[in-house]
């Protein structure tokens, strides 16, 4: 039986954390600035909410064993103003929890004339973290192989409503930081200290960066070594040599999953530095400009950079 939801309001946004070839970000109605809508403002949003809901329960999914389900749209162009997430089929494996990994097939949809965009079925499941915040946390107390559809409405100007129909095929818990031995610091590179949680700062080194790729455990994990091709889940903090820092997992409040690593799509010093790393390691990165952006002017990044990585390698399946 299908149980229609409608994605929670009082999000700037939500976002599916897939490997996905468009984006799946859909926001929602609310005020960004903390004030409570107008009564006329939430009435408006619960009818587009209602008139959403109604739209995507015409929408039909057919599944087989053996290939991605066929998504029938109603009528095309469709399209939703707001995030629904629909129950198709309940799951029978275990209770799927805030903060895990997952694993999922999905097929997406282009609203606009019904034509497949995206089929993990035919390359095999993708990670995923589930969160109470993104796209996929109305699904938090379901169970594995939970099967559903999101409508997920444009995110901008010019794009299309996306229909994604898929399961959720495994969940694990994962840890929240790296843990195992202590590795002494080596002398002339960047200082790392970590605050209660785990999170990492850096005082940057001084002298003239290394011109070769430095990979650096700073505490040895006891699980298995990560091998090209899987699936690695990690926490990470990114600085410039100077001590700038640019990026970190940590602030978004949830892990990053590197799929393909070895080949995955990230500069080249995550490739080479994560193989062979121990699940449950953290590494200190010294990445110079011809394993990391090269002469690319990244905004953040200035072309030429050397960077900064430590990374916490929380799973790999």
């Amino acid at each position: 039986m299908r149980r229609l939801r409608t994605g929670r309001r009082g999000m700037a946004a939500v976002a599916l954390t897939l490997t996905l070839g468009m984006s799946l970000a859909a926001c929602s109605g609310s005020a960004d600035d903390g004030s409570s809508p107008s009564p006329s403002a939430s009435d408006a949003e619960s009818a587009a909410s209602a008139a959403d809901n109604a739209a995507a329960d015409k929408i039909k999914v057919e599944w087989s064993d053996d290939a991605a389900p066929t998504v029938t749209l109603p009528s095309t162009p469709f399209s939703v103003t707001t995030l629904v997430v629909d129950v198709l089929e309940p799951g029978t494996g275990a209770e799927i929890k805030d903060g895990q990994s997952i694993s999922i097939n999905y097929v997406g949809v282009s609203g606009a004339d019904g034509s497949v965009a995206h089929d993990s079925y035919s390359t095999g499941p993708e990670p995923g973290s589930m969160n109470a915040t993104s796209a996929l946390g109305d699904l938090i107390g379901e169970k594995v192989g939970v099967r559903f559809l999101l409508a997920i409405p444009p995110q901008s100007e010019g794009q299309d409503t996306t229909v994604v129909a898929g399961e959720i095929v495994d969940a694990q818990d994962v840890p929240t930081r790296a843990s195992g031995e202590a590795v002494a610091p080596v002398p002339g590179l960047p200082t790392v200290t970590l605050d209660a949680d785990g999170k990492p700062s850096m005082t940057p080194a001084t002298g003239t960066p290394p011109t070769t790729l430095v990979v650096q455990p700073l505490i040895k994990g006891a699980g298995p070594e990560v091998t090209a091709g899987q699936t690695v889940t990690v926490h990470y903090s990114g600085w410039l040599w100077d001590g700038t820092a640019f990026d970190s997992s940590w602030d978004r409040g949830e892990p990053f999953p590197v799929q393909n690593v070895g080949q995955a799509a990230v500069i080249a010093g995550w490739n080479e530095g994560l193989v062979g790393q121990t699940v449950g390691s953290q590494v200190l990165l010294v990445i110079p400009p011809d394993k990391g952006y090269g002469d690319q002017d990244k905004g953040t990044i200035p072309p030429n950079s050397t960077l900064v990585f430590v990374v916490d390698i929380l799973a790999a399946s």
